[in-house]
């Protein structure tokens, strides 16, 4: 069952693909855009473990153990999907191949730098594939809840925590709105229903720019 702000989130990026387009989604919440692409768009879906051509999770007891995502969820391979090793994945992603990347973030900034791999004096694995993606890919979209779990802002005026990648978000999707990285700072476009922007700047750190055709924000 997928939590409400998350499928919120989830669907409204799910309509920013068009038709042939290669995305790779993160792990955590980015997976779950997957379940939400419109059937009329036919995307190809990377994985940076290697894999392109992933299709839905399998029917239970049907996993194959070998046909993982990046974050080790079951998958499935579409027909014409390719497996190969992670220097080919690679290679997809650092030739500038895959056209959206969508990433989950720990804080986002007004300049679009991303802070995404770790906390000072937590133990991590790494930043993973995040890095690559970052810089490699057409388009940066960042899909994260609007506050951290203690309540505090994670879109600022300046990342705080070490930096995955500068200056390469180009949109942030939280379950309170959508907004756009421009020169001038973060442009709110959408806000969720039922919210003002009032209530979205009074949990946003960075002064937000309320777009002229600022539209309620659908899935």
């Amino acid at each position: 069952m997928v939590d409400r702000k998350r499928e919120i989130i989830a669907r409204r990026i799910a309509r920013e693909f068009k038709d042939g387009d290669v995305v790779n989604l993160g792990i955590g919440l980015p997976t779950v855009v997957a379940e939400y692409i419109p059937q009329e768009i036919e995307i190809v879906l990377h994985s940076e473990n290697g894999f392109v051509g992933l299709g839905p999770a399998p029917e239970p007891g049907r996993e194959d153990p070998d046909l993982v995502n990046a974050g080790a969820q079951p998958v499935t391979i579409k027909t014409g999907g390719a497996v190969f090793d992670s220097v080919l994945s690679f290679s997809i992603i650092r030739g500038g191949h895959v056209d959206t990347t969508v990433l989950g973030a720990l804080e986002v900034d007004e300049k679009g730098n991303i802070a995404s791999w770790m906390i000072p004096g937590k133990l991590v694995p790494g930043m993973g594939g995040a890095m690559d993606l970052l810089e490699g890919a057409k388009r940066v979209i960042v899909a994260m809840e609007h506050v951290a779990k203690d309540g505090t802002p994670k879109i600022l005026k300046r990342c705080r925590l070490p930096l995955t990648a500068v200056g390469a978000v180009e949109m942030i999707v939280t379950e309170m709105g959508v907004l756009e990285v421009t020169p001038e700072g973060l442009l709110l476009t959408e806000v969720a229903p039922g919210l003002t922007v009032e209530v979205v700047q009074a949990v946003t750190e960075a002064t937000l720019i309320v777009a002229p055709f600022l539209r309620e924000m659908t899935a």
